[in-house]
């Protein structure tokens, strides 16, 4: 006899639903790179009128689910905006379980093995046991594996500087004076040091919980970067939000400033 549960009408219906979205995507339309903000953990925390670490751990446990949706397409890239420069202001009740989320986080991405991991920010600026496990997850992982990147402490003009910098850095120290430098930079010059530096510029961008602004995230990879922005709040992303941006994207006649 079999005992497995029945599906609900509600969830038979989900099921139907993603598999029209699916059938709408052009296959050979599905972006390389996706970058997200994982934003509204602390909205969708109140709503439930939950402490705003519960949120935080609720967005956790979406992200390896999102990983598997992008692996299934396949994604070649995904950067993840785990905590921003900004966020550092904040009050450390939630700062400090915030950042705790974050390390435990990477260490099961870690663990599994399936991704290659690359860490983004200013990794100086955050607690440093959080720093220590970013540091032994950074460049780990399968070599021919799903790229994913690690944004924490990142800001996108402070990377843009550090850039120029450690270019500077790297000619003065080749003898180079300022006025040959001026004469030389070029744009690759400041890719070359940009974190994601040999990786394709993210195709597509996705932001949760409504907000309409890219706050700061990869400034100089998302110029030519489509945008989607989706009113759930990250905890809550559904496979069938994933499937709409995707769908969305692939509607869309790229231009690239042409």
């Amino acid at each position: 006899m079999n005992t497995a549960p029945k599906k609900s009408k509600l969830g038979l219906l989900y099921e139907i639903y993603a598999r029209r979205l699916a059938r709408e995507i052009d296959p050979g339309k599905v972006p390389a790179h996706i970058g997200i903000i994982l934003d509204g953990n602390r909205r969708w925390a109140r709503a439930e009128g939950a402490p705003d670490v519960k949120g935080h751990q609720r967005g956790a446990l979406k992200i390896r689910e999102v990983l598997e949706w992008c692996e299934a397409w396949p994604v070649r890239v995904v950067t993840l905006w785990m905590l921003s420069i900004d966020n550092l202001q904040r009050d450390a009740t939630e700062l400090e379980p915030l950042q705790d989320t974050i390390g435990k986080t990477v260490q099961r991405l870690q663990r599994a093995g399936k991704y290659r991991l690359r860490v983004l920010g200013d990794t100086s600026l955050i607690d440093p046991k959080l720093a220590e496990i970013l540091a032994a997850a950074h460049e780990t992982g399968p070599a021919e594996a799903m790229v994913v990147n690690i944004a924490v402490a990142y800001g996108g003009r402070q990377e843009i500087v550090a850039a120029v910098k450690e270019y500077l850095h790297e000619q003065a120290a080749a003898g180079r004076g300022l006025a040959q430098v001026e004469r030389e930079i070029t744009l690759e010059d400041i890719e070359a040091h940009l974190y994601t530096k040999g990786q394709p510029d993210p195709d597509l961008v996705i932001r949760t919980s409504g907000e309409q602004r890219l706050s700061g995230f990869l400034l100089w990879q998302s110029a030519n970067s489509e945008f989607y922005f989706c009113e759930t709040y990250w905890p809550s992303f559904r496979h069938i939000d994933f499937l709409r941006a995707l769908r969305d994207y692939s509607s869309r006649e790229r231009r690239n400033g042409k």
